[in-house]
């Protein structure tokens, strides 16, 4: 092999590898684009919660007119004894933009501190952009211990 077929070979070589490296390159700035795209367009899978019941508070732990804010499975949710002392719950998540409600007690309503949305005791959006009411739980009292399940009529 003479000097120049060495050469040639050489730069042969050179060629084929900064080739394969402009390709790999042009590939991973075209994934690395188009990869959180798809991932946005896709919704993920919905966390549907498995748990049908949870001890929520014990008797006497929540004041009238008072809410407070408890772990239904992987949502948060809030118990609320209304100012007739009656124990009512629902998802703590606004149907806005998913920020955390919380109970107003001068109000007398659920709000959402993010734009100013508010529910009524019923969970009904009464004001603000929440699209629709909140999800009710069923609440019940055995043994000094407030339960909290999925309501019948819940979606």
């Amino acid at each position: 092999m003479n000097d120049n077929q060495e050469e040639e070979s050489n730069l042969k070589s050179r060629r084929s590898f900064l080739n394969y490296l402009l390709g790999t390159s042009a590939f991973a700035l075209l994934a690395s684009i188009f990869y959180p795209v798809f991932s946005y367009l896709i919704p993920p899978k919905k966390n549907v919660p498995v748990v049908k019941s949870v001890i929520a508070a014990k008797v006497g732990e929540l004041k009238p007119n008072s809410g407070m804010i408890f772990r239904f499975g992987k949502i948060p949710a809030i118990l609320i004894d209304t100012p007739k002392g009656e124990l009512r719950a629902f998802t703590a998540t606004c149907t806005h933009l998913g920020c955390i409600v919380q109970y107003r007690a001068d109000l007398e309503r659920i709000w959402c501190a993010c734009h100013n949305g508010q529910y009524d005791l019923n969970g009904i959006n009464i004001s603000g952009p929440p699209p629709r009411p909140l999800t009710p739980f069923k609440v019940n009292v055995k043994n000094g211990e407030v339960y909290v399940s999925v309501a019948d009529n819940a979606v």
